[in-house]
């Protein structure tokens, strides 16, 4: 089983919020798959469970926020003895321009503190797939905190429509042809 994990923050508050496209790419996905997301509390998560492209998935929203992300993530693997390799991350990045996915296959946690709490929960293991979904660019003069924590902008929610829909098609990708296939259809900018 793969297990899809879209970072943000819980409530009604940050729904629309950079911070949360990660949710906002599951969300997507489940509608492909039908049903909706449960609350486990045995996870601290929002749960979905289903098949994508003929293969078993279940997609996670962690409702720790972000900076906790990386307990939710261990109780999931823990409880279903899941192998690293079988985690995607989905989350946020402000280094990328809006309209730009990347895929990679291990990394640091790039200043991302929903990243930062997940590798620490595995122990600093740092090999886990994740999908970037750019939020940038950041202006100069704000901080980050406040950049990701504001909502886009009426024209940037134009272009993020179509970032969401291609971030979940890409994501189908890797589920059916593995990570290679995927960086080499989707990373890069969107053809909007």
């Amino acid at each position: 089983m793969k297990i899809i994990i879209g970072l943000g923050n819980p409530t009604e508050k940050y729904k629309n919020t950079r911070h949360n496209v990660g949710f906002r790419v599951l969300d997507c996905l489940a509608e492909r798959i039908g049903g909706g997301f449960y609350t486990e509390s045995k996870f601290k998560s929002q749960i979905q469970k289903g098949i994508l492209n003929s293969q078993q998935v279940l997609l996670v929203k962690p409702q720790t926020y972000m900076n906790l992300s990386g307990e939710a993530v261990a109780m999931i693997m823990g409880y279903f003895k899941s192998d690293i390799s079988d985690i995607i991350v989905v989350y946020d990045d402000i280094s990328l321009n809006l309209g730009t996915l990347r895929f990679r296959a291990n990394g640091s946690d790039g200043g991302h503190n929903g990243i930062k709490s997940i590798i620490k929960s595995l122990g600093n293991n740092k090999n886990f797939a994740r999908l970037k979904v750019a939020i940038g660019p950041q202006p100069p003069y704000m901080p980050s905190e406040k950049f990701v924590l504001g909502d886009f902008t009426s024209q940037e929610e134009l272009l993020l429509k179509d970032v969401i829909v291609k971030a979940a098609d890409a994501l189908e990708c890797y589920i059916s042809c593995g990570i290679v296939e995927a960086q080499n259809k989707f990373n890069g900018t969107i053809d909007a």
